[in-house]
């Protein structure tokens, strides 16, 4: 459905969580999806809560746990002027509270600070950053796409950093990466993270992994647990019942669970 909410912008307005979250995001470059909603519902939140969405573009993650999780305090980190204008009226739009702010992730302590984000803040931190090695992958020749999906070497030591620096003790990072690269996540980790979470997330039984979502405590302690995988299709090819159900709201994955 097209609008002209955000004026000289090309934008949709798609409905996620079957139709409870609507959101208006660029019509080309980066586009909210199945990645955004599954991070929502792995992700570990109580009314109260702090939550930081880094890399939040048109806030569609941050904004799905704000839907299933009353009363959270949302912060919407994004490094694009116009993808945060649309979370701003994304919020609006469904009646959410958030404070967006324009910010690259990246950024040193005091640009953090000077935004509000002070260190030992924030109880849950969630991310979806850049992900895709230039090295391997067709870099876009759209700007905004290329920033959205193209990692440099220490993107994601940087954006973990960021995470650290911003939780409480005994906060908690989720966060959505490349199933081939998780041994780069789980090196950037052990600085200052424990008692991680691993759910692997398959297209089917019979392919590799595409997906890993991880779930990590700043200073946790507990030894690491794989859990069962989730698939995206069932062995007869159709769509996961449990895959569906998350996708439509009305189900959480296990990471969110206390």
């Amino acid at each position: 459905m097209r609008t002209d909410k955000a004026p000289g912008l090309d934008v949709t307005e798609d409905g996620f969580l079957g139709g409870q979250l609507r959101l208006r995001q660029l019509k080309s470059g980066h586009r909210a999806g199945h990645d955004a909603m599954l991070l929502a519902a792995a992700t570990p939140a109580r009314p109260g809560d702090r939550v930081a969405d880094f890399g939040a573009g048109v806030g569609a993650a941050g904004l799905a746990v704000a839907k299933r999780v009353t009363d959270v305090d949302l912060v919407l980190v994004e490094i694009d002027a116009t993808l945060a204008s649309l979370a701003r009226e994304n919020a609006a739009a469904n009646a959410i509270a958030a404070e967006v702010i324009v910010l690259d992730v990246e950024s040193a302590a005091g640009a953090f600070a000077a935004a509000g984000l002070r260190p030992d803040s924030v109880d849950a931190v969630l991310m979806n950053p850049p992900f895709n090695d230039p090295a391997r992958h067709r870099i876009s020749p759209d700007k905004a796409r290329e920033t959205a999906h193209v990692a440099s070497a220490t993107t994601l030591e940087n954006w973990i950093h960021a995470a650290r620096r911003l939780l409480k003790p005994k906060g908690m990072l989720t966060l959505i990466w490349r199933a081939d690269g998780i041994a780069e996540v789980l090196a950037a980790l052990e600085r200052g993270f424990g008692s991680l979470q691993i759910l692997p997330v398959h297209a089917d039984v019979t392919a590799p992994a595409i997906r890993v979502l991880i779930r990590a405590v700043k200073g946790g302690r507990a030894p690491t647990q794989i859990l069962a995988t989730l698939l995206l299709n069932d062995e007869s090819g159709l769509p996961n019942k449990q895959v569906q159900e998350v996708l439509a709201g009305k189900g959480i994955l296990p990471l969110a669970m206390p």
